[in-house]
């Protein structure tokens, strides 16, 4: 469907229903020549929110047993990172 853009201005809100309805692409045209098409909005499909990644992840492996490092708490290799400073003139 084609119409000029002073008929389109007039009636825009009852061109906009019909194409919801029709579900028809307009032509708005000026001195004849088109200048813009109108078309309607496709409905995206509602996904929910909780869920939409399950069975995209594979676990591989045992995720519960310890992985045989021993922890940096236990041996203290990383005391120096836990130490709190005493005052702010302490060298890092």
């Amino acid at each position: 469907m084609k119409i000029a853009v002073t008929e389109f201005k007039s009636k825009c809100l009852k061109v906009m229903s019909e194409i919801s309805i029709t579900r028809q692409p307009v032509i708005i045209t000026k001195r004849g020549k088109p200048i813009a098409q109108l078309t309607p909005i496709e409905p995206k499909p509602e996904t929910a929110l909780f869920g939409y990644m399950a069975d995209t992840a594979t676990i591989t492996g045992d995720i519960i047993a310890p992985i045989g490092e021993p922890w940096s708490a236990i041996t203290g290799d990383e005391d120096e990172l836990n130490a709190v400073k005493t005052s702010t003139n302490d060298a890092p």
